[in-house]
């Protein structure tokens, strides 16, 4: 019974997060330089649901809210979704997505219980956002060339880092509400080495 409830609590955090995700694009995009990829807010969504669900909770949610798109529901940001947006520039991004939310999750594991928030701030901009530029860039620079790619991804930046910090608050707010969220990785000491002290000799009186 209390693995069915687990079960079940994990699916509903999975589908919470997927349609967060899908909700930060409701406010829409903005579109930035010649490469046709937007600013939009559901990179906040993928920061959230690693930090607050975990590597694997994590994915599985951002896996959700991807199948779903690409079933046709318009659930990224300016109404889009089908198979197009695999063809589209910002498809590399998608893919950023998963792998991104699997290393905010990861190294988020490693902050707890404590999370300090200048260590939240750079896991979300790690996984978040580096993380996702290197697949959305690769994937742009073989239609428009790396010099391009790079530099369309610039304007990304100052947004971003806005997003880690709202991110990190928001997530060091839930756990220390909600401990145990993620299972902090554990810290393991290395063995001593230091030889075992003499016996105490037994003094007569």
């Amino acid at each position: 019974m209390a693995n069915r409830r687990s079960t079940a609590r994990d699916l509903a955090q999975i589908a919470i997060f997927a349609a967060l995700i899908a909700a930060l694009g409701l406010p829409g995009t903005i579109s930035v330089g010649p490469t046709g990829v937007p600013i939009t807010l559901q990179t906040l969504g993928v920061m959230l649901a690693g930090g607050i669900l975990g590597a694997r909770k994590g994915f599985l949610s951002v896996l959700v809210f991807l199948v779903l798109t690409t079933a046709g529901l318009p659930l990224l940001a300016g109404g889009r979704g089908g198979l197009g947006i695999w063809a589209a520039p910002s498809a590399g991004y998608l893919l950023g997505f998963l792998a991104g939310v699997v290393v905010v999750g990861w190294l988020t594991a490693r902050i707890l219980p404590r999370y300090p928030l200048w260590q939240g701030i750079l896991v979300n901009l790690i996984g978040g956002a580096l993380v996702i530029y290197l697949f959305g860039v690769t994937w742009l620079a073989f239609r428009i060339g790396l010099g391009a790619a790079v530099t369309g991804a610039l304007p990304f930046l100052p947004g971003d880092l806005l997003k880690a910090v709202v991110a990190a608050l928001v997530v060091k707010q839930v756990h220390r509400s909600y401990p145990g969220l993620i299972t902090a990785a554990a810290s393991t000491s290395p063995p001593s080495t230091s030889p075992p002290a003499p016996p105490t000799a037994k003094v007569s009186s």
